[in-house]
């Protein structure tokens, strides 16, 4: 288990509102859109990274994290487990207090190397799964 409860509480409670999602696009069909919309009715900016730098629930998309021009709290990784390493290092170089890495997604030497930086980290685990069982945790009306 990478991250226990306690950390996936603090990330997803105390740490900032403001995700940027890697792998975010407006393709309906994959996780990242779904996911991207729960952790907007629990009150988090998403800001979608992507090649292709489309707006996706209403917010501008980046190309990268070095492009957005502004303070990122959470990166959360949808990329396939054999990029999401480089996703985490520049994680580390944006600033951030965190990195998530979705459900199937896992590097090791990843977490290690994240940890190591001071930031907070979860592996394996979904946030549109967890954040539904927080106490008192509250949906946004739209």
């Amino acid at each position: 288990m990478y991250g226990d409860e306690a950390t996936v509480r603090r990330i997803l409670t105390e740490l900032g509102d403001t995700w940027a999602v890697v792998g975010l696009s407006s393709n309906r069909q994959r996780a990242a859109y779904g996911v991207a919309a729960v952790l907007q009715r629990f009150g988090k900016r998403v800001v979608p990274v992507h090649p292709k730098a489309e707006t996706v629930h209403g917010e501008q998309g980046y190309a990268s994290l070095a492009d957005i021009p502004f303070d990122v709290d959470v990166v959360d990784v949808f990329v396939n487990s054999d990029l999401a390493g480089a996703v985490a290092d520049e994680a580390v170089a944006k600033g951030a207090q965190a990195v998530w890495f979705q459900l199937g997604v896992i590097d090791e030497a990843a977490y290690d190397r994240t940890r190591a930086a001071g930031l907070e980290m979860v592996m394996d685990r979904c946030p549109a799964i967890e954040i539904p069982r927080l106490p008192h945790h509250r949906v946004q009306n739209s």
